[in-house]
């Protein structure tokens, strides 16, 4: 009966040290929250330019393992052309690296493409930085995006 215990006892301290060092292999950066875009450049080939839209509001959300985002007008849609774009998949997040794996996009030709970008946290502020591209649609790219955290 002690054997029986004592095993037991081993593979639960086992256990919790192995869910421990998951938790905390990804990241000490408080990424997990709603974010809403405040400022988004491009730079391709020598040219930076704000693709930041005013008229426009960009949420993302990322919980313990998925991000999405959702971006429409403000016009309620009442304008020529209502704008409404979302995207979800999975993420991974090590240190500074945060690597969004798109699943999901309402514009299908970006599925299934992986975005690598550099990441900080100061305050209420997230920052992303890094490449996206997209062979098939000849996009290639440096994307800055600034995120501001939504209270709850």
């Amino acid at each position: 009966m002690k054997i029986k215990l004592s095993l037991l006892f081993i593979t639960i301290i086992s256990y919790s040290c192995s869910v421990n060092q998951n938790k905390t292999s990804r990241s000490d950066l408080p990424i997990i929250g709603t974010w809403e875009l405040i400022s988004a450049t491009t730079t391709q080939k020598d040219s930076t330019f704000s693709t930041f839209d005013p008229k426009g509001k960009m949420i993302k959300i990322i919980n313990p393992d998925h991000f999405a985002f959702f971006q429409h007008d403000l016009t309620m849609g009442k304008e020529a052309n209502p704008k409404f774009a979302a995207g979800a998949g999975k993420y991974t997040l090590v240190n500074d690296s945060y690597t969004e794996y798109l699943e999901y996009f309402s514009n299908r030709q970006w599925e299934n493409n992986k975005f690598e970008f550099k990441i900080s946290i100061k305050n209420d502020t997230l920052t992303q930085q890094g490449v996206e591209r997209v062979e098939k649609l000849g996009v290639d790219r440096i994307i800055t995006e600034k995120y501001k955290r939504l209270k709850n």
